[in-house]
């Protein structure tokens, strides 16, 4: 028998990932298109060779990384784990879960992608906020209203738009494709 050594907390994190695996549908693929190279015949299999399901624990998702990250304290400028500021955050987010580098500031980060209606936000779009004259904020959306991100206040937390202060500080989503 193999002898997993995971973290406490990422235990019910991962047996939800493994129990909703089974249920995905491809991302190159609209849900319930499947492409005609890949239609499943209608005959019978002639044997049954059970496949090896493709459950990676150690592949990144924003759940994961914030339980990494969850609580590092906010800091202007910082990029560590002894503090670190939004930007930076959604930078290292994007890297862990998506392999994807993002440039180092809100502003630039404003730039990538295309911006997308809030209702049709997904997980891991960026949410963006002007949260003073000149000053903007970003974090990761996660669904349900939720977005993921580096808070002055907080440090990394999960927040909900619907609260007075984000409702009224919303700026836009963007979609990094």
């Amino acid at each position: 028998m193999m002898n997993l050594n995971f973290p406490q907390s990422w235990l019910g994190t991962g047996l939800l990932l493994l129990g909703l695996s089974g249920c995905a549908t491809s991302p190159e693929y609209e849900a319930g298109v499947t492409p005609a190279s890949e239609a499943t015949q209608v005959s019978a299999p002639t044997s049954f060779q059970p496949v090896p399901m493709q459950y990676n624990p150690n592949q990144p998702t924003f759940d994961l990384v914030y339980q990494s990250w969850k609580g590092t304290p906010y800091r202007l400028g910082g990029s560590s784990r002894r503090g670190i500021d939004c930007s930076a955050f959604v930078q290292v987010g994007y890297q862990e879960v998506f392999d994807r580098i993002l440039p180092r500031t809100t502003l630039e980060q404003a730039r990538q992608g295309r911006q997308v209606p809030l209702h049709q936000a997904r997980k891991g779009d960026l949410v963006f906020f002007k949260t003073g004259r000149t000053l903007r904020h970003v974090g990761i959306y996660l669904g349900n209203r939720e977005f993921l991100h580096a808070s002055t206040s907080q440090g990394v937390v999960i927040s909900t738009l619907d609260t007075p202060y984000w409702r009224r500080a919303f700026w836009q989503v963007r979609r990094i494709e």
